[in-house]
């Protein structure tokens, strides 16, 4: 019996979870992944407390924008309020994920940005991942502060928190959450040795088609505000 188009999305919701728990990017109980449910003003997210390894279909919630469930069972991640801030925000955003990657996380209980290392980071996120101003978790103040700190990239850190990503895909959703984490760890190595080079603007100009093209999710709005500033 094939599934229905719903079904899938909760199916892609568990396998984009699997993905970040074998990556060793969440622990059980932590970290969430959500995906939007096509243009409508709904997504599905993983369950509060969640089983990774476990984890089935049926267990993934359906919300609307406004945090209303529309499936029974589970309760939704605490931090589905983050997830409907960045989706109403970013219309071209299809999937949210929530880390707390020990190496990403490092750096943003020092509240410590982590600079362009790599061209790939521009490439992949826009740019610098940003920390985030403090924002209590599980409140709609962290969702706002995760915004903030994301402006028109990819990433960001949340202040004593962890990581957020977003992308036009889950599978691209997975890839930053993955990129952050390695590139938190090449800069935390980095420290020990010396001072790391910072890639400088003009080397990163070429690249900048490649983000816009295939990665970049912001809405329009924020590059003309930023063309007219």
């Amino acid at each position: 019996m094939s599934l229905t188009k719903e079904d899938e999305l909760r199916v892609d919701v568990v396998e984009g979870a699997k993905a970040i728990f074998s990556k060793g990017l969440v622990e059980t109980g932590e970290g969430n992944v959500s995906i939007r449910n096509g243009k409508k003003e709904e997504f599905f997210i993983t369950p509060s407390f969640n089983q990774y390894s476990t984890l089935k279909k049926e267990e993934i919630v359906h919300l609307d924008f406004e945090g209303n469930p529309l499936s029974a069972g589970k309760l939704p991640s605490t931090e589905a309020k983050m997830h409907i801030a960045i989706y109403k925000s970013r219309p071209k955003v299809q999937s949210v994920i929530h880390t707390h990657s020990t190496f990403a996380s490092m750096f943003s209980t020092i509240r410590k940005n982590i600079p362009i290392i790599m061209e790939e980071m521009y490439i992949f996120l826009g740019g610098t991942i940003d920390i985030s101003a403090f924002g209590e978790a599980h409140t709609e103040e962290i969702g706002q502060v995760a915004l903030n700190a994301l402006g028109m990239k990819n990433a960001a850190l949340l202040a004593s928190h962890g990581v957020i990503v977003c992308g036009k895909s889950i599978d691209h959703a997975i890839k930053f959450a993955e990129l952050v984490e390695k590139l938190a760890k090449i800069y935390w190595g980095a420290l020990q040795i010396g001072e790391p080079e910072i890639i400088s603007n003009e080397h990163l100009g070429r690249f900048e088609k490649l983000y816009q093209s295939l990665f970049a999710n912001y809405p329009r709005s924020m590059r003309e505000k930023k063309n007219n500033i």
